[in-house]
């Protein structure tokens, strides 16, 4: 039974994972916010909730630690935290593209340095980050730049990752979804089709194969997963 870290666990995305991921007999640690949050969450003999502030490294440093002195060995880990704003080059300061790293990067990062040692001492490891389009398209992003740009960073962190890692088993994987179908989604564009969009649980299968031993063979991988939107 592999074991697995799922970040942002109570949001859109994170409570399909976790839901999915479960179904599929993982065992899971999963992190929210703050205490408040870990209530959302479902009771699970295979679920472990900790409230951890990821923006912090040495908080996510012990968070990771801590899991792996309890459960021995973590298999893959699921960078879903993250958030978004909008903002043309003119409308961008400095401080909004730091609190967008903060959000969208250092969340995985933090998460990622000290479990990327364990991985290389076991030699086997499932890194895996939510990317973003517009990080990848200049028409998209062009209007999205603190939220682009600090998507962007996980792009090329997988990459490092993945030549460092090269021959030891360890993979990084960014996943890419266009619109996620969620209800604040729906509120915000109510002219859209969301049958063009990604469904969440759409969205947890790909992630669980990411995981599984079923994509071994993958490395280097960017999936992009736009369905019509």
């Amino acid at each position: 039974m592999k074991k697995i870290i799922i970040t942002g666990a109570n949001g859109n995305l994170g409570s399909a994972v976790t839901k999915f991921f479960l179904e599929k007999d993982y065992t899971l640690v999963a992190t929210v916010h703050d205490e408040d949050a870990k209530k959302e969450m479902p009771q699970h003999d295979n679920l472990q909730v900790e409230a951890v502030n990821l923006e912090n490294e040495t908080e996510a440093a012990s968070f990771v630690q801590n899991v792996i002195s309890s459960h021995g060995t973590v298999d893959a880990a699921l960078m879903l935290v993250g958030g978004f704003t909008a903002g043309k080059i003119e409308d961008t300061k400095t401080g909004d593209i730091k609190k967008q790293i903060a959000m969208n990067f250092e969340t995985a990062y933090n998460i990622t340095q000290p479990l990327y040692q364990h991985m290389l001492q076991k030699g086997y490891g499932r890194l895996v980050f939510i990317g973003a389009r517009p990080a990848l398209q200049a028409v998209d992003g062009k209007n999205l730049i603190a939220y682009a740009l600090s998507k962007s960073l996980l792009f090329k962190l997988a990459e490092f990752i993945n030549k460092d890692a090269k021959g030891k088993n360890i993979t990084a994987t960014v996943v890419v979804p266009s619109t996620i179908d969620t209800p604040l989604n729906r509120k915000n564009m109510p002219d859209a089709d969301p049958n063009n969009w990604v469904k969440a649980k759409e969205l947890a299968e790909i992630l669980e194969f990411v995981c599984s031993d079923k994509a071994t063979p993958l490395r280097e991988t960017v999936l992009k997963v736009y369905n019509n939107a």
